[in-house]
């Protein structure tokens, strides 16, 4: 059951995060701003159930090059550049952040819990 908890709450995180990159600008600020919190919230969830042991290494390494790529190297800025589809692009990559960044985290503390657990 928590399989199924943890694969839906990754679906719906994508969907939400391509859904709000491409019509934040036409929902309303509260609007925005309640989904974004259910993406933080999916984000934690998927962090806690659907990330295992053995998952852990390649999750942290692939959710650091994503987190890497979209923020500290600047592709929202030189996404959100390109005409007509920028913006749509840019809203995408700060909405996928909003979900992974939560999921990275609690990964990373629990595999630092079992690593404290381990000595």
């Amino acid at each position: 059951m928590e399989e199924k908890i943890g694969h839906y709450s990754f679906i719906a995180g994508v969907i939400i995060a391509f859904v709000l990159g491409l019509a934040s600008s036409y929902l309303g600020a509260q609007a925005v701003a309640w989904l974004t919190s259910l993406l933080v919230v999916l984000g934690s969830v998927v962090g806690f159930i659907n990330v295992t042991g053995k998952e852990t290494k390649e999750f942290m390494l692939v959710a650091t090059v994503l987190i890497i790529a979209a923020f500290a190297g600047g592709a929202t800025d030189i996404l959100g550049g390109v005409e007509v589809v920028g913006p749509y692009l840019k809203g995408i990559f700060l909405h996928i952040l909003a979900f992974v960044v939560p999921a990275t985290v609690v990964v990373g503390l629990k595999d630092v819990w079992s690593l404290g657990q381990n000595q």
